[in-house]
């Protein structure tokens, strides 16, 4: 998987001071926390991510586009002789997995445990080598954010597994398949392949999930901070409490929708097949189901159009789909607010407040699942200071993340990238 990234290569746009100072840090906290370390200790690092486009279609077999962004979770980490896994994160109990018991245990379910038991579980059942270390990580991936700071963590362990005991050879789809294999077997959450991927393979990933088996996964290449534009997540301060059946009955509504023509899945269907038969749809399953049938095939075609916006460097063309994107979420897929809390609408207010601000430039839509938590929008540098205050004014200070697309993904960190050169 190619030699260790250097910090100025991993964080270009950054103030790498404030980052090789947080490594050293890291550092110093594993010293303190285990005892002392060794000359052969190792640096890892995975990456948040944020969705741009395919809103709720993976769980219909559908297209998405996601990103790494330059908010990660780090590791320093030495290999130890003896089978076990002594991982403690900063701010939290050490958690300790003997790495021949790979059943899953009910009791470690929503656990940090359980994600390092599935990744090494995940190993195993590929065939790969496994092997104990101990580590110290610390993050900035923010919980709650829909940064996905769990597809972080196990991506960062798969990472450690692969660069100590497996010569760095396993490639990025395979960690993300492993990683979620972990979440979903021995953590408990039946998520798709999206998070993982993105905080694995790095940049801009294009990804097919028409065979869930095997998805075709596009990384593009392209240079985010050319395009002179923040990406900002605001944190809407919304509750997610008891929004499960909120969440849940969209892709319950959508399949309800595909088994009328007995499949599985909208995938498995087209746009004029709805259409065809819109009166005898709309009086089995009610208008919901129906536009958020519709929503996704045509948020299938915009991650098309997304795509080959980036490819071509057309970052208008590419803006101009993210507000679609945002304006089908609302009106079709109606993931906005919670119907049965109305007197709460903090993402609506927030897109409102966004699009003020903008006007006819950058672009704002939700961000993630929905019905409450956060928004994303795509900020022109000129308009940052003011965008970022209006959204604080609104939710809070620090409710808004200015953030940027990593080009990386998991990786291991060059220490000797950690001094101070001469002149920066």
């Amino acid at each position: 998987m190619g030699n260790p990234i250097s910090v100025t290569e991993l964080y270009p746009s950054q103030d790498l001071k404030e980052q090789r100072e947080r490594y050293r840090k890291a550092i110093d906290s594993y010293r303190e926390y285990f005892g002392g370390i060794g000359d052969g200790y190792r640096i890892f690092s995975a990456p948040g991510r944020t969705e741009v486009g395919g809103n709720h279609t993976d769980h219909n077999h559908g297209k998405v586009l996601a990103a790494s962004v330059n908010l990660d979770v780090i590791a320093i980490v030495e290999p130890i002789e003896v089978p076990k896994i002594a991982l403690k994160s900063e701010g939290y109990d050490e958690s300790i997995i003997e790495i021949e018991d790979t059943e899953v245990k009910e009791q470690e379910k929503n656990t940090s445990e359980a994600l390092i038991r599935g990744v090494v579980a995940g190993f195993r059942k590929n065939g790969y080598k496994v092997g104990g270390f101990k580590a110290y990580t610390t993050t900035n991936v923010l919980k709650g954010s829909g940064l996905s700071s769990s597809a972080a963590f196990e991506v960062l362990v798969g990472n450690i597994l692969n660069h100590l005991y497996n010569d760095g050879g396993i490639g990025a789809i395979k960690i993300a398949q492993i990683a979620q294999y972990a979440e979903n077997e021995y953590f408990g959450k039946p998520s798709g392949l999206m998070d993982q991927t993105a905080s694995s393979v790095g940049g801009f990933v294009a990804i097919d999930f028409k065979d869930i088996e095997s998805p075709i996964i596009e990384k593009i290449n392209s240079d985010f901070t050319s395009y002179d534009h923040a990406l900002c997540i605001i944190d809407t301060k919304g509750s997610h409490a008891d929004l499960t059946p909120d969440y849940a009955a969209i892709p319950a509504e959508m399949k309800q929708i595909a088994e009328h023509f007995s499949v599985q899945y909208l995938r498995q269907l087209c746009r004029e097949d709805i259409m065809l038969n819109m009166d005898i749809l709309r009086d089995e399953f009610g208008d919901r189901a129906v536009l958020r049938a519709l929503h996704f095939f045509e948020e299938n075609e915009r991650v098309d159009r997304l795509s080959h916006a980036l490819r071509s460097n057309d970052f208008k063309a590419f803006l101009d789909s993210i507000r679609e994107s945002g304006n089908s979420s609302y009106k079709y897929l109606q993931n906005i607010f919670s119907v049965n809390d109305i007197k709460n609408q903090g993402l609506g207010i927030g897109l409102n407040a966004a699009e003020r601000v903008l006007g006819r430039k950058g672009a704002c839509r939700v961000h993630g699942g929905g019905f409450a938590g956060t928004i994303q929008a795509f900020v022109p540098l000129d308009l940052l200071k003011e965008f970022k205050m209006s959204m604080e004014t609104l939710f809070g200070a620090g409710s808004c993340y200015v953030l940027t697309i990593r080009k990386h993904g998991g990786v291991e960190v060059d220490r000797e990238s950690l001094a101070e050169p001469e002149e920066e």
